[in-house]
């Protein structure tokens, strides 16, 4: 959708895609279906990721600070996880991490780094290489982190240390929806249809967002029918990857989001 507000401005901007080799079939699919459109790939497959850095589990800021904490037990860091501490009593508890503490002490490997290797790395270097700055069309509903960042630098951040603008921050959910049904504009069909429920409110009949396939993000917090047991029903044999111990040449995921109570079928 913002390639087509970006467009109806701009026809001949290019696009950027980076195959990461954790979208859908389908999302491939329909990008090579668009005209222009630069493919960038990361130097580091998704699996060498988990097995070097970690799983991205529960949200970036809860992983990052998970690791942060056991690599340095008595750093300020660490005080996210302590009732009492210096920066519960500052930031009170919201923003306590004291339910996370059996992740934090378990044996799960456990990382932020995914989305900076696989995805912020190749964009960067694409934009170094070619001169350019991004327009991203992250939204500051989807994450506290970025809505952060949207109240810090709004729309245009032109001042940071890598430029860009994300137009649509102030955007919903509701907003992306009802533009694409106003302006017919083509979506990939791994989505589904786009329905009205009886109090009006627009939603997509298969997946409501992709993203990465095998991402954990967020994965605790979905009501059955959650991400993999949506995967199993739609393409079962990604599930099966996923699902498999690395020892066997899959990714793991099975006893990882057993541990953290996401059903996986």
């Amino acid at each position: 959708m913002l390639l087509d507000l970006a467009r109806r401005i701009h026809p001949d901007i290019e696009a950027v895609f980076i195959d990461t080799g954790l979208e859908y079939p389908e999302v491939r699919d329909f990008v090579k279906s668009i005209e222009n459109v630069r493919w960038l790939k990361p130097e580091m497959n998704f699996k060498k990721v988990i097995e070097r850095y970690g799983y991205p589990l529960i949200s970036k800021e809860v992983s990052r600070d998970i690791s942060v904490a056991r690599n340095k037990p008595e750093g300020k860091t660490a005080q996210k996880f302590i009732r009492g501490s210096d920066y519960h009593k500052k930031y009170g508890d919201a923003w306590l991490l004291e339910k996370w503490i059996p992740l934090r002490d378990s044996n799960i490997p456990i990382s932020n780094r995914c989305c900076d290797i696989m995805k912020k790395r190749p964009a960067r270097k694409y934009d170094k290489q070619s001169g350019k700055a991004p327009i991203i069309a992250t939204m500051a509903y989807e994450s506290r982190l970025r809505k952060k960042e949207w109240l810090t630098n709004g729309c245009n951040a032109f001042d940071k240390n890598n430029p860009s603008s994300q137009p649509m921050s102030f955007w919903t959910e509701q907003d992306v929806l009802q533009y694409i049904r106003q302006f017919n504009i083509p979506y990939a069909s791994v989505y589904g249809d786009i329905v009205e429920d009886e109090n009006g409110k627009l939603y997509t009949t298969l997946c409501d967002r992709t993203g990465c396939v095998f991402c954990g993000f967020g994965c605790h917090l979905e009501k059955p029918e959650n991400r993999f047991q949506r995967l199993k029903k739609t393409h079962p044999k990604l599930w099966e990857y996923c699902m498999k111990p690395i020892s066997e040449g899959g990714l793991g995921m099975k006893e990882i989001l057993e541990y953290i109570n996401v059903k996986i079928e």
